[in-house]
């Protein structure tokens, strides 16, 4: 007989209010052992009228990052940990940016808009603006990496919830970085975190992009979510909860307007069955829910295409390795209910970027 996974999944994407297309992606797969990393990624396109291809570059996003993250998973070994901080910290960040690049490029060229075959390549990456958040388990280490807005959110052992990625400053407005800019790979924040000891790993890690965190009032709220969350989980295990997350999200999006992707990783070694407190009652003190999004709901955002990259130097002194080809997936995440922070790091946290309006648009 096989031996239990160390962790369940659970991903699940739901449509923004008075949306007609789905803007995020992603994706919650493996189970956290040496030969089956533990590989979670959620990606935000930007979705105004500046952005019509963003669902496809959302999609790119998270699915490139799933291939790189198992090639990194299966890296992890002991006495390796030294060497693979700095690749996680440096050159992954720029991998993963050069890939997403590559294939936007290429499946422009395959599929030009009217702007043609020719239009300069910064102009096409921006038609594809995307966010991404990723992150890998295996034994003895968790390692995450964030590009513009949406949460990480980790639960130890003791129940306490933190945001690792968590910018020092706040982004503004609706501005934020994105893979679509020069240099994105500048702009990465990356959490380092060895787990030496089992028993204190995490107990939850779980990836959202902004939909979620927008629909409540203040941070404690959600904060207050992701506990309950976790408690339901170790009450009921992931199966216990899959017909419930998608109407949690749904009731998000009825808040936030937007688009709202949960991809989480829950470690199952404890008994299931009792219930726990409703996550949902962080809703309580929640805002308004919000007006349908749209041409016709009098939105009319200004993009903006600020890139606080562009004056960085360029560390790449040879080129960019070939793209990844990972088969084109045919489905979205599945609805569940159809069947150590590194202190030394340079890197910074932008304080302006892309603009992310979430509006609806038809994709020419």
């Amino acid at each position: 007989m096989s031996a239990l996974p160390i962790w369940e999944t659970l991903g699940t994407s739901v449509m923004g209010l008075g949306k007609k297309l789905n803007q995020d992606w992603g994706v919650a797969e493996g189970t956290g052992t040496a030969d089956d990393p533990l590989v979670l990624a959620v990606a935000d396109g930007h979705g105004s009228v500046s952005y019509p291809r963003s669902d496809l570059g959302a999609r790119f996003a998270a699915d490139l990052f799933a291939a790189r993250g198992r090639e990194f998973g299966a890296l992890v070994r002991p006495g390796r940990l030294p060497r693979l901080r700095d690749y996680a910290r440096y050159e992954l960040p720029e991998r993963l940016v050069r890939d997403w690049q590559t294939r936007v490029w290429e499946h422009w060229g395959r599929q030009p808009g009217p702007e043609g075959a020719d239009a300069p390549r910064e102009d096409v990456l921006r038609l594809y603006g995307s966010t991404l958040i990723g992150a890998v388990l295996a034994p003895g280490l968790l390692v995450a990496w964030q590009l513009g807005d949406g949460e990480l959110t980790v639960v130890d052992e003791d129940g306490r919830v933190r945001l690792p990625l968590a910018p020092e400053r706040a982004e503004l407005g609706d501005e934020t970085a994105s893979l679509c800019m020069r240099k994105a790979w500048h702009l990465v924040r990356v959490h380092w975190e060895p787990l030496p000891e089992p028993d204190r790993a995490p107990r939850l890690v779980a990836l959202s992009t902004d939909g979620l965190s927008k629909s409540f009032a203040s941070d404690e709220g959600f904060t207050e979510f992701t506990a309950g969350l976790y408690e339901r989980l170790a009450a009921r295990g992931v199966p216990g909860i899959a017909e419930d997350v998608p109407r949690w999200l749904t009731e998000a999006s009825r808040h936030s307007g937007d688009d709202t992707t949960l991809a989480l990783a829950h470690r199952a070694d404890r008994a299931c069955g009792a219930s726990g407190p409703d996550p949902r009652a962080a809703w309580s003190t929640a805002p308004e829910p919000a007006a349908p999004w749209g041409p016709g709901a009098g939105v009319d955002p200004v993009s903006k295409a600020l890139d606080p990259s562009s004056g960085l130097p360029d560390p790449a002194s040879s080129p960019p390795d070939p793209p990844l080809s990972p088969p084109d997936p045919t489905s979205r995440l599945s609805d569940p209910t159809s069947g150590l922070p590194d202190p030394a790091s340079g890197l910074s946290d932008p304080s302006a970027g892309t603009r992310h309006d979430d509006e609806e648009t038809e994709r020419p």
